[in-house]
């Protein structure tokens, strides 16, 4: 797996919405918004699902997803790509539960997605633009 950098990790952790993309079996593409994304350790995104259902189906069906770092308080402009497993018992599952519960009391926390990075693009314009960085 690829490891982010300390400054791709702390663009995560400064954002607070991230477009997640997602594609079917048949490729059918979704992008939908996510509130619940952690950097867990430098090879590892956490995802909360509170809300999803294309996005959930895709990935079961295409375990493959796209998170886009970029907005108010990030530096820089991240596409981070990686592959998913979902996970709707265990410890990384309640320890996710509980951290949603406690941002959003009432708020439940129906699955875990998590994300092994496997690869990170530049996407400031330039003449960078989409160039591989990791």
């Amino acid at each position: 797996m690829a490891q982010m950098t300390p400054e791709i990790m702390t663009a995560l952790r400064a954002g607070r919405i991230f477009p997640l993309a997602t594609a079917s079996r048949d490729g059918e593409p979704n992008v939908a918004p996510m509130g619940g994304v952690f950097a867990r350790d430098p090879e590892t995104i956490w995802i909360g699902n509170q809300f999803m259902k294309a996005s959930i189906q895709n990935v079961l069906e295409n375990p493959r997803a796209c998170l886009y770092v970029w907005g108010p308080g990030i530096t820089g402009c991240y596409k981070i790509k990686g592959d998913v497993k979902v996970k709707t018992k265990g410890k990384d599952y309640e320890t996710m539960k509980e951290q949603v519960a406690k941002a959003k009391p009432g708020l439940i926390c129906r699955s875990l997605l998590v994300l092994k990075v496997t690869e990170v693009y530049e996407c400031m314009p330039g003449e960078h633009a989409g160039d591989r960085l990791i």
